[in-house]
């Protein structure tokens, strides 16, 4: 009897406790931010975080002691430049999906090298005569456009760069407006692809020099270029944010902000240089003042923040040579030197190369037509030139990537992912590590992980906070963005959405 009853009890212990769990409201999910604000630092290494982190006292604190921060987070694409970069960051798409290549590229419908975001058919706003730019050569959605088309509630997306690429390009195909900086009148301007009348706000915040108190006795070219630039882009963010009222305007705005200065440092001075720690530190300064100035005007809790950068950089060959470390300089000219003497050894002296994209050329396919040669075979010859030119590590065919026969490690998935056909050289050319295709300074553009390895870090209401080792590609940004606005993906997005970091 006693059996039976425990027996009895038992199971009705269990339909109550079902019933209990059937009845239990489920947990409220987090709120959806109301501003997302995006942030690229160009050309910030990972272990920035890592070198300087001690000094830090601002944002980028905030972030490291708030955020989700990854400290294994990767590029899986070459060339590693600002135009691709910036491309893929709310994109999700790799250049082989995206259509953008490079910085600049042959555009061989045209017979005219052209930049990722150059556009005739436009004109500049803010300052007449400038060259128009827009986003058309971009093939995908971004985060943005897809929160735009989904017409659920009213958006906004602002972008917002000294460069006219990092402005445009994270900011999409619909969004409201991006502006970039104007360095002969120091001026931030647009284009007419966004609108046709530049808005009231941005020409008073121009007309204001509010960004001369920070230039000191640089000219604008100069400041740009250093500390102040970071501030110029603060400066008009700011403003764009209450101008355009975003996170107040009823439903997810974006705001997509980069920080170009860094870039033209770190080219100059190289990452082991007192520059690079300078304006790296004041990116931190800036950062923590306009986090306090969105707590002051939305509360933090209502903005999600974005952290990443477009690519890394390689140490000055000279500080490589000094640790006893691999590296040197080459000239672009020795790589298209070697191409144009094979091939008019073999076919004939003539004008066999058109353009370039960094060292890659784009050779005169007319010139190869009319000769009646096979492509593939000119192609070939002139690779071959090129893997004698020393510390050259690798050399791919544009035909050979066409069919998809990259071998499948780590360098040649990257290759493989960077390559699209209409718009590729015919050689996609990778140095040995360390080695650059600079007179002085340093660069990046390369398959190698000093220039692939970049921050990716999250902070906001429904993110766990932490360090996350694990690997992660930054086309992981867009899809988990989507997630966490509940839009579609973006159309060519190919990460992964980053679910342990979601509450």
């Amino acid at each position: 009897m006693k059996a039976l009853l425990a027996k009895a009890l038992g199971a009705s212990l269990l339909l109550a406790s079902l019933g209990a769990s059937q009845t239990r409201p489920a947990a409220t999910p987090p709120a959806k931010p109301k501003l997302v604000v995006f942030i690229a630092v160009d050309q910030f290494r990972y272990d920035y975080l890592t070198k300087f982190g001690s000094q830090f006292k601002g944002g980028l604190k905030r972030l490291l002691d708030s955020g989700a921060v990854f400290t294994n987070a990767h590029y899986e694409h070459m060339p590693t430049v600002t135009a691709v970069g910036h491309s893929i960051m709310l994109t999700g798409a790799m250049p082989s999906a995206s259509g953008i290549v490079g910085n600049e590229w042959l555009d061989r419908t045209t017979g005219k090298q052209v930049t990722s975001v150059s556009d005739p058919s436009v004109k500049s706003l803010g300052v007449e005569g400038r060259g128009g730019a827009s986003p058309h050569r971009l093939l995908v959605s971004t985060v943005g456009d897809e929160l735009k088309m989904l017409g659920r509630d009213k958006a906004k997306v602002i972008g917002v760069s000294i460069k006219d690429r990092s402005a445009i390009l994270p900011a999409g195909r619909m969004a409201d407006g991006a502006f970039w900086f104007d360095k002969p009148s120091g001026s931030f301007i647009s284009s007419t692809f966004y609108f046709q009348q530049f808005p009231a706000w941005a020409a008073k915040f121009n007309e204001s020099r509010v960004i001369d108190k920070f230039k000191g006795d640089l000219n604008y070219d100069k400041a740009a270029e250093s500390n102040p630039g970071n501030d110029f882009v603060v400066a008009f963010a700011e403003a764009a944010i209450e101008g355009e009222n975003l996170g107040r305007n009823g439903g997810i705005d974006i705001l997509t902000m980069s920080f170009s200065a860094n870039d033209t440092v770190g080219h100059a001075k190289g990452p082991d240089s007192p520059e690079a720690a300078s304006i790296t530190l004041h990116t931190d300064a800036v950062l923590g003042q306009f986090f306090a100035y969105l707590d002051k005007r939305l509360g933090m809790s209502n903005v999600l923040v974005v952290l990443t950068a477009d690519h890394g950089v390689a140490p000055m060959p000279e500080v490589q040579a000094q640790r006893r470390m691999p590296g040197g300089r080459m000239t672009e000219k020795t790589v298209l030197d070697a191409v144009e003497k094979s091939l008019d050894a073999k076919y004939g002296p003539a004008e066999w190369v058109l353009g370039k994209s960094g060292p890659g050329p784009y050779l005169n396919h007319a010139l190869i037509a009319e000769k009646k040669l096979d492509l593939e075979e000119v192609q070939a010859t002139a690779a071959a030139a090129v893997r004698q030119v020393p510390h050259i590590a690798r050399v791919y065919l544009r035909e050979e990537l066409r069919r998809g026969l990259a071998p499948a490690d780590l360098v040649g998935q990257r290759v493989q992912n960077g390559f699209f056909y209409l718009r590729a050289s015919d050689l996609v050319i990778v140095p040995e590590p360390y080695w650059l295709f600079e007179a002085k300074g340093t660069s990046h553009g390369t398959p190698w992980n000093y220039d692939s390895h970049v921050p990716v870090i999250f902070m906001g209401a429904g993110i766990k906070g932490g360090k996350y080792t694990n690997r992660i590609m930054v086309p992981d940004i867009a899809p988990t963005l989507s997630q966490i606005l509940e839009v579609e993906p973006p159309s060519g997005t190919c990460g992964r959405i980053l679910t342990e970091i979601l509450r």
